[in-house]
């Protein structure tokens, strides 16, 4: 498990900027604590806040809806396009509504990771569009999918 000195230490490290690199910074940020700041024990799978709040019938799964969707208002704020924003927009609603099924959509939440499919539409948005952003600290486990 993670100790909460690591938390606050995670939470000193977001960016407030307005900056394609702050908000590239804040997102990957977002997208760890999401899908990969817990390890389960006596396993090396990785699962986030996304999966442990889907635990909660339907109020857990429209709260981790709320979260993902935070990706795709940053995406917004930086000025992609309507068809990325649907995209994104989908893979938070397939996560949501799968998820939402008793016990399987559990297992779903943790195998299908749709705040990391959205983050890396942000980063190839963001290396073509702001590449003076790219290859920020700690963002490895974003791509690593």
């Amino acid at each position: 498990m993670t100790d909460p000195g690591r938390i606050d230490a995670f939470a000193a490290q977001l960016p407030v900027g307005r900056d394609p690199a702050s908000v590239r910074a804040r997102l990957v940020a977002m997208e760890r604590l999401l899908e990969g700041m817990f390890v389960i024990p006596g396993t090396n799978r990785r699962i986030g806040l996304d999966a442990i709040v889907g635990l909660v019938p339907v109020i857990g799964d429209l709260i981790g809806a709320a979260m993902g969707s935070w990706l795709i208002w940053e995406a917004r704020n930086l000025g992609m396009s309507k068809f990325q924003l649907v995209r994104m927009g989908g893979n938070v609603a397939v996560d949501t509504v799968l998820g939402a099924v008793p016990l399987v959509g559990d297992a779903f939440d943790i195998l299908f990771r749709s705040n990391r499919r959205n983050l890396r539409i942000i980063l190839k948005w963001l290396d073509k569009h702001h590449p003076e952003t790219r290859l920020i600290e700690g963002e490895v486990v974003a791509r690593r999918v």
